[in-house]
């Protein structure tokens, strides 16, 4: 294999977006090597549970359907609550207490649809972070034009590995012959924090002009700011001279060899996005950076060690180190941490 690491990683996946699913949708999806069904009840509230009847193993992804104690499976009837209990057989009174259909632990947040993935069957272990809010003071006093429908690509059928994507947050040389710029940007601050990587980036002269000088947290001009929330969630806010943008970029294990990318853009609401066309170039430019980052992943091999250059030799051990900690078979489970199978509840506050 080119990228010889686990995609059995934990934590959360973005696997949609949240207008795409409307109230009484039925959406197949495989990840994980699972298929999967995600529904939007007629409550209003979007499930997603493992995609096969337990009576004889029809798909509820393929022709189910919502109804009010849940989805119905399209072979014989069989209805499936949200916690995954079968709860009406229609040609029977009693129910089958024996066999459950299994559910997983969704959030929605960013305009997003993001999974919780754990080979041990943990319950979420840290939050997602709110994108407009979290990533600093200076992205939460402005507001934003929703995201959908011109801020988001979708990249199916990858090779792309959750940690090449990661390892961007230590690599500011790429900058200069990946994305052209003129000169290679200057990492301001880093920390990792339990399953969070934080990171600030910033770029131009004046700050290769002086690199050991501390850099004022307020002086947010030409910066970046990168928030990691696992290997499967990246967030980046930047603030040019014509506006903040900020983007999230999901890498989302399929199966044990393929991979899917989810890219969400959203720009600040300046007074230039009133002349027609402008707020659509805006998100046109956001766009890009990432497709050329692909073409380098998709063919990239994975060197352990690899041959660094002395002043980036520091950090990429760093970010390594940091991500063994999402590789079940790699490391212990944290202190605590339940050995319990994927549950109902939804994670609705940030940690």
């Amino acid at each position: 294999m080119r990228f010889p690491l686990s995609l059995n990683l934990t934590g959360w996946f973005q696997v949609g977006w949240s207008a795409d699913i409307g109230i009484g949708d039925v959406v197949p999806m495989t990840y994980f090597g699972e298929d999967l069904v995600a529904y939007r009840g007629l409550d209003g509230v979007l499930r997603v549970h493992d995609a096969h009847c337990q009576h004889l193993g029809a798909s509820l992804a393929h022709g189910g359907c919502v109804v009010k104690e849940g989805i119905q499976c399209p072979f014989h009837g069989w209805v499936w609550a949200p916690d995954g209990r079968n709860v009406h057989i229609p040609y029977q009174d009693r129910v089958n207490k024996a066999r459950r259909v299994r559910p997983w632990h969704v959030l929605e947040r960013n305009e997003s649809v993001y999974l919780w993935h754990d080979a041990a069957g943990r319950e979420p272990m840290w939050g997602v972070p709110d994108a407009l809010r979290d990533l600093g003071p200076h992205v939460a006093a402005r507001t934003f034009h929703p995201a959908l429908p011109a801020g988001r690509e979708h990249y199916k059928n990858l090779h792309v590995h959750p940690q090449a994507f990661a390892e961007n947050a230590v690599d500011p040389h790429h900058f200069r012959f990946v994305h052209k710029t003129p000169i290679s940007p200057v990492v301001l601050s880093e920390q990792a924090d339990g399953p969070i990587w934080r990171a600030r980036v910033g770029f131009g002269n004046r700050w290769v002009s002086d690199p050991a000088r501390d850099p004022d947290e307020n002086d947010t001009l030409n910066t970046l700011i990168i928030y990691m929330a696992g290997l499967g969630l990246t967030f980046n806010a930047e603030q040019l001279r014509g506006g903040m943008r900020v983007i999230s970029i999901g890498v989302t294990p399929v199966d044990d060899e393929t991979t899917e990318i989810f890219a969400t853009y959203w720009a600040d609401e300046v007074a230039a996005d009133s002349v027609p066309g402008h707020y659509e170039g805006r998100i046109t430019e956001a766009k890009r950076a990432l497709p050329d980052d692909i073409k380098i992943w998709e063919h990239q091999i994975y060197l352990e060690p690899p041959g660094l250059a002395t002043s980036e030799a520091a950090a990429f051990r760093k970010l390594r180190r940091w991500a063994t900690q999402f590789y079940p078979e790699s490391r212990p489970a944290p202190d605590g941490a339940a050995a319990a199978g994927h549950g109902t509840a939804e994670v609705n506050e940030f940690e």
